[in-house]
């Protein structure tokens, strides 16, 4: 059940708004993502796309990124916020967004965070179920140990993905006012 982290779309000027869905690889950011953006009839981009070759590479490789390797790539998610709030058209990325300095980096007035959260071994049994993905099941850990979670003055919610996916996203945009 979504529960508000701060004063998510207080700020909001009535461009937009786009949404960004983050936490943790395994965390359901795709599945959830797709099905707000098909309820609500909003552009969707899933941000692992926008990440460098060189990126893909790494995480293939179970190497963790660095914050030096993360600039290009919330660079173009920044860009593609950015393009869609300049055309005033509703929208929805993933971003991992695990530290709060990169959310910093996407944060507009318009813009709202929607933190995945699950237990542990929730996310990990869905990350090993997944196909054809570059991300290693063993880097998992490394994504709890850098998360931050969504904090005081940052626009958003903390949403327990526990649940169907549908009923997760009906009750996220319920509480949004969407």
């Amino acid at each position: 059940m979504p529960h508000a982290s701060s004063d998510a779309g207080s700020a909001r000027t009535g461009r937009g708004p786009v949404l960004v869905v983050m936490g943790v690889s395994g965390s359901g950011k795709t599945t959830f993502a797709e099905l707000i953006a098909h309820r609500l009839g909003w552009d969707f981009q899933e941000g692992d796309r926008l990440h460098p070759d060189a990126n893909v590479a790494k995480m293939a490789s179970g190497i963790p990124l660095s914050d030096d390797d993360r600039e290009p790539w919330l660079d173009r998610i920044a860009d593609w916020i950015d393009a869609h709030l300049d055309a005033d058209r509703p929208a929805v990325i993933t971003c991992s967004a695990l530290k709060r300095a990169y959310r910093e980096r996407l944060a507009r007035p318009d813009v709202v965070f929607l933190h995945l959260t699950g237990p542990r071994e929730l996310i990990a049994e869905r990350l090993g179920q997944r196909t054809g993905h570059f991300m290693p099941t063993t880097l998992l850990d490394s994504q709890f140990e850098t998360l931050e979670p969504l904090g005081a003055g940052e626009s958003g919610l903390v949403i327990d993905a526990q649940g169907t996916p549908e009923h997760v996203v009906e009750q996220t945009i319920a509480q949004l006012g969407l």
